[in-house]
């Protein structure tokens, strides 16, 4: 995997920048505070580790001192159940196209070979009865540990109709964008090599003959010690807290053994990684397969199935145990989507801050407490 790194410089935009499109559901007249206002003041609540509507109104009192330097607030605090109604009747689309406008200041431009992982998440609390919790779609950028954009799935909907949504929205040139078996359609492939980026998709059963072939390729190779079966071909070993787990890449290029191949936009190889984890005298094995555009490297196949799985702990793990995403249960009309971009808009701004170590957790807490350190992660510039 090609990881040239470019100096870019960031063009941050402010929040007002980056959401002045957003359209005001509001009746023209009825409000003193600007819709933006409302916007900042829930992202510095939740910069802070209040992450409810009650918490909000209480917090923004207490410190409407300090928000008063650089907002208006002319009229004050607005109530929690004002708020709530806001964000439910804000328009999604509109508040994520802020966000990824905010992301593109940010980070103009992928360095080539940056892996970008595709993947869903519900908010398990936003279930109503006789719903499903609300399912989101997210990409993170592994290296540089930012969410480019979210697109929420339409309703009774799933990841497959947002996947291609939030595709065409971002900027990929260059990158290698990583999906699970959910996203491993033809069409995706496609839709990956128009943005002119490469694909690494993984392979299960729902895509059965495909699996199967590449299953019965492997198994026959590997029985045969790999006589006249050209691959590559790389391990690594770990060991950690009396954990030892040994991961096997293989890589291929003899396309025409897979069932249907040309179905597949730009397809170059296929490779299967085995995970072999012995611990407590208990040894278990799991066995992954894969399709890419990239050429047939098992090192580089490694590297970037391993960056796509690191979005566990440093995407989905900080969302649920650092930012409550779990819990939240805001469920009025878009409100649960709109929170969601907050949430991973302040994820990004805590991965951006490189003064200070730590947790989320803990330099929540260090904003909560902090003037300065608040200021220094929004930039009073910035706001």
């Amino acid at each position: 995997m090609e990881t040239e790194k470019q100096n870019i410089p960031s063009m941050r935009l402010s929040l007002a920048e980056a959401f002045s499109a957003l359209p005001d559901p509001r009746v023209a007249g009825r409000s003193k505070l600007a819709l933006v206002e409302r916007l900042v003041v829930r992202v510095c609540a939740l910069l802070c580790g209040v992450d409810d509507f009650v918490g909000i109104e209480a917090w923004a009192n207490e410190r409407i001192d300090w928000l008063r330097r650089f907002l208006k607030l002319e009229s004050g605090i607005p109530s929690h159940g004002t708020f709530g109604r806001l964000f439910g009747r804000l328009d999604r689309r509109a508040v994520e196209q802020g966000f990824r406008r905010w992301v593109g200041g940010v980070l103009p431009a992928l360095a080539k070979g940056t892996v970008v992982a595709i993947d869903g998440k519900a908010s398990r609390r936003s279930k109503m009865t006789g719903q499903q919790a609300l399912p989101l779609v997210s990409a993170f950028a592994t290296e540089a540990q930012l969410i480019l954009g979210q697109e929420a799935c339409a309703e009774k909907s799933n990841e497959l109709t947002a996947i291609p949504i939030l595709l065409e929205a971002l900027l990929l040139k260059g990158a290698i964008v990583t999906i699970d078996a959910m996203g491993t359609h033809s069409h995706i492939a496609q839709a990956i090599r128009d943005k002119e980026a490469d694909y690494v998709l993984a392979v299960k059963d729902n895509q059965p003959k495909l699996a199967e072939s590449i299953a019965t390729f492997f198994d026959i190779g590997q029985a045969e010690g790999w006589r006249n079966t050209p691959h590559t071909y790389t391990e690594s070993v770990e060991k950690d807290h009396g954990r030892l787990e040994i991961r096997r890449c293989w890589a291929f290029s003899q396309l025409e053994c897979l069932a249907a191949p040309r179905q597949w936009a730009d397809l170059k190889m296929f490779g299967v990684i085995e995970a072999e984890r012995t611990m407590n005298g208990k040894t278990s094995r799991e066995r992954r397969l894969h399709i890419g555009s990239l050429a047939p490297d098992a090192d580089t196949l490694a590297k970037v199935v391993r960056a796509h799985w690191g979005r566990e702990n440093r995407l989905h793990w900080c969302l649920d145990v650092a930012l409550n995403d779990d819990q939240r249960r805001a469920r009025m009309k878009n409100a649960g989507a709109n929170l969601a971009i907050v949430r991973r808009l302040v994820l990004n701004l805590f991965r951006l801050d490189k003064s200070r170590k730590g947790g989320i957790h803990t330099r929540r807490i260090l904003a909560a407490s902090s003037d300065s350190y608040r200021e220094a992660l929004l930039g009073l510039d910035s706001i």
